[in-house]
């Protein structure tokens, strides 16, 4: 049941008939994991903690830095030199003191993934290299943990939800390759503030739709979307046979 203050706060939320109460209810219930704080995990990170997401995990060894504040709307110039989780962590609870809020100042290594992962419900990705996003992947396939995964650089990005466990492709259908060390950067290639932020966005709302059940998330479907033409595809993305992270789902 939720107090006077809560309803009032989730208000719009709850008039919503296709989200209402019980829709609510599992957002209050659920334990979300967001891998980085950067530019992706900031508006990812304050949106969950909105909306009311019960537990948040914030994890990234990164500390802030001046260049980041065009973009990376969880910090403040007075955070510069402080790690990132914990900012964003402070960030999440000036917006709603009652999420909760676990902070893990470190950049995550694959044997810090299973037992975390067994304690959370649903992962974001919103890291900015290859080998954690494959260890995201593997990880949250063996737990049938669902990850939603997004990029973005210069003006445009992409999004999708990956669930194989539960039917549709993981990570490696879409990447196979996982000998890159790095993904495309925006400190390479540059990226417009708003644009990580829609991205942001989006990955809290399809985390949203995952988590209560509402509406129709991006599992086995590839959001791309130019924001400097406003040119917006979505592509169906099948699993691979012959995946090695999840072909022996498929099989």
């Amino acid at each position: 049941m939720f107090n006077d203050g809560q309803l009032q706060r989730y208000s719009r939320q709850l008039l919503m008939s296709d989200f209402d109460i019980a829709g609510q209810e599992k957002l209050q219930a659920a334990r979300v994991l967001i891998v980085g704080l950067g530019g992706l995990g900031s508006p990812a990170a304050l949106y969950l903690g909105a909306a009311g997401v019960g537990c948040l995990l914030l994890a990234d060894g990164d500390a802030v830095e001046l260049s980041n504040l065009q973009r990376q709307i969880a910090h403040a110039e007075s955070d510069v030199g402080s790690n990132k989780a914990h900012s964003a962590a402070h960030s999440v609870k000036a917006l709603n003191h009652e999420v909760q809020v676990e902070v893990l100042d470190k950049y995550l290594q694959a044997s810090d993934l299973p037992s975390l992962l067994a304690r959370v419900d649903l992962v974001v990705d919103a890291s900015d290299n290859y080998p954690i996003r494959f260890a995201l992947n593997r990880a949250c396939i063996d737990a049938a943990v669902p990850l939603v995964s997004a990029a973005a650089v210069r003006g445009e990005g992409q999004l999708s939800v990956f669930d194989p466990v539960r039917g549709g492709p993981c990570y490696r259908c879409l990447y196979p390759d996982d000998s890159s060390d790095t993904a495309l950067s925006c400190s390479q290639s540059g990226v417009l503030a708003p644009v990580v932020g829609v991205f942001g966005s989006l990955l809290a709302m399809e985390a949203v739709k995952v988590l209560s059940g509402y509406g129709e998330p991006l599992c086995g479907s590839l959001l791309l979307l130019d924001l400097k033409t406003m040119d917006c595809r979505k592509l169906t993305l099948p699993p691979r046979e012959n995946c090695p992270d999840c072909g022996h789902l498929h099989a």
